[in-house]
């Protein structure tokens, strides 16, 4: 086979994979726009499932899902080592009523046990202080 041939089968192959590709993520994008069963719209997540997107009861529990859900909701490692510790009920920051904004505050600020500190950059005092009063429910 010419060198020619050659070369053009390669960019053939190319060109088909490229269309798979897009073909792909346009079918991804279809079915993470389409609306989940439950109501809420489905989210493509890094590993190929969907996520369910839903709406939040109060501007802090959106901030606390953002910068905190990652550790310590369902699942997250936070969760699972303090679940080692006590109850699982109340292994979840948000179902536990002992906390108070201050030692949440703390905690972040200089890290507890396997939590790093979290940093101003990160999220900022004013961030964290609605956080910390979201999970402390009040208390000081």
């Amino acid at each position: 086979m010419s060198i020619r041939k050659s070369h053009a089968r390669g960019i053939a192959a190319i060109a088909v994979i490229s269309l798979a590709a897009v073909a792909s993520t346009a079918l991804a994008q279809d079915k993470a726009s389409k609306p989940a069963e439950s109501g809420g719209t489905q989210i493509n997540n890094a590993y190929g499932g969907f996520l369910q997107d839903r709406s939040y009861h109060s501007p802090a529990e959106k901030l606390f899902v953002e910068k905190c859900s990652m550790c310590h909701r369902q699942s997250g490692m936070g969760t699972v080592l303090l679940a080692r510790r006590m109850k699982p009920s109340v292994a979840m920051l948000e179902n536990r009523d002992d906390l108070t904004e201050d030692y949440v505050i703390q905690a972040a600020r200089t890290g507890i046990g396997n939590m790093p500190r979290i940093t101003r950059g990160e999220v900022s005092d004013k961030q964290l202080k609605i956080i910390a009063q979201y999970l402390a429910k009040g208390k000081k």
